[in-house]
């Protein structure tokens, strides 16, 4: 969710397609494949991760047999994860994993696609299909040494990572890839009928349901609260099942086995982000989490914001958490947001708050590398770009989001500390401290 004082439609449909921009060198495009009308479709490269690693990737269906589905009652509801991990030999050529399948890459860059509800991209334009990441499919993961990631064992700390309301798990991968080429082995998590779309091994693509939920009269603030309350259970339902995959055999040689239960992080964007504060609110098993950009309290039912907190924000917490916000109407301080500042004062945990200038909502996604690229090839305005992402430059606001995100992380799962966080860091001058 989006933290900044927009009219209540245009807060929840800003949530659900805060699609982002990825930064990908002039020379890592494809050659030009056709699209709709003749026209050659638009490329796009990710960044490349930036840690010592590697990077595997592998996907996992997992159905809870003891839930309905919210938003299909009478089907139990089935979830799409991937893992991201350390592995031994690099990714190169078509070894390198597609960013999304192509079922959900069709969809995604379709008219019915929930992105063009705010008309991000020109439908048809773009070849999402095309674009790969660097990690290898279904690779042996690495072992760790004994020391080695801040554990006696050599496991690796564990990240789930939640996308904005609407966006699939697929719309971060340049901050989830370069975690995992830091020794991270981190999980990605779809919410089935709420994200744009979400590809089932079978061959089932679950589209949202959110816009059909629009209407004249919705209570958005009832629905944001649903949505919020389904990604708490979707995690808390993955968390209990990763002890049982340490032997699942459907999962890459070692991949199991290097999973260190007892440090689990979370990390979201938007509405993701809330679903990482109110999930470690509510379960103890998260150590630490990151808020990117994502709002802490509801419209009332008279479509006015205001004081409708979140548990989590009227309680506080009392572990690690870090803020990270956007100038999306103003000065980004957690002070100009009532959920935010509920947080902190209620908090007895580490926090802190940090707003990067002249982003916007999209800025902490990959709308920062892949858009501008995008807006090169007119599958996008330069003025919906702006809107998007601001005027923050693309690379500096994806190395400032990978290296706060890690430093983070590094302090409270591995026990190492940089101290980019005690302050105003001259390494980042575009990241504003919010004491």
């Amino acid at each position: 969710m989006g933290r900044r004082g927009r009219g209540v439609a245009a807060v929840l449909l800003a949530a659900t397609v805060t699609l982002g921009v990825v930064v990908g060198a002039p020379g890592a495009m494809a050659d030009a494949t056709t699209g709709r009308g003749g026209g050659s479709l638009a490329h796009a490269a990710l960044p490349r991760p930036t840690g010592p690693y590697p990077v595997g990737t592998t996907a996992l269906q997992l159905t809870d047999d003891g839930r309905d589905d919210p938003w299909q009652p009478g089907q139990h509801r089935k979830l799409m994860i991937s893992f991201w991990y350390p592995t031994a030999r690099p990714a190169t050529g078509a070894d390198r994993a597609p960013y999304m399948v192509p079922a959900a890459a069709e969809h995604f860059g379709s008219a019915g696609s929930v992105a063009q509800t705010q008309h991000l991209f020109e439908p048809g334009r773009t070849d999402w299909a095309g674009i790969r990441t660097h990690a290898r499919a279904d690779a042996p993961a690495l072992p760790g040494l004994p020391g080695s990631s801040g554990s006696p064992d050599g496991k690796r700390p564990v990240v789930l990572y939640e996308a904005g309301f609407g966006d699939p798990r697929t719309w971060n991968t340049e901050l989830v890839e370069d975690l995992a080429s830091r020794g991270y082995v981190v999980v990605t998590v779809d919410a089935t009928y709420e994200a744009s779309e979400v590809a089932f091994p079978d061959g089932e693509l679950v589209t949202s349901v959110i816009p059909s939920l629009m209407v004249p009269g919705t209570d958005i603030g009832a629905l944001l609260r649903k949505m919020l309350q389904t990604r708490v259970d979707d995690t808390r339902f993955v968390l209990d099942r990763l002890a049982g995959l340490r032997d699942d055999r459907r999962l890459p040689a070692g991949l199991g086995a290097s999973l260190d239960l007892d440090r689990i992080g979370m990390v979201g964007h938007s509405g993701g982000g809330s679903a990482a504060l109110q999930t470690m609110h509510d379960d103890p098993r998260l150590k630490a989490a990151v808020n990117l950009d994502g709002q802490l309290h509801f419209p009332g039912p008279d479509g006015q914001t205001g004081v409708n907190l979140t548990s989590v924000a009227a309680d506080g917490l009392d572990r690690p958490f870090l803020l990270m916000g956007t100038q999306e109407s103003d000065s980004g301080s957690y002070h100009n947001q009532p959920g935010w500042d509920a947080l902190w004062q209620h908090s007895t945990g580490w926090h802190a708050d940090f707003t990067l200038k002249g982003s916007r909502h999209g800025s902490y996604t990959d709308s920062e590398s892949l858009l501008p690229q995008l807006a090169r090839q007119g599958a996008i305005s330069g003025t919906q770009l702006t809107r998007d992402i601001g005027d923050v430059r693309p690379a500096r606001a994806v190395l400032a989001t990978r290296s706060y995100v890690a430093s983070f992380f590094d302090r409270w799962l591995r026990g190492h500390d940089d101290h980019l966080l005690d302050g105003p860091s001259g390494r980042f001058p575009e990241m504003v401290y919010e004491p």
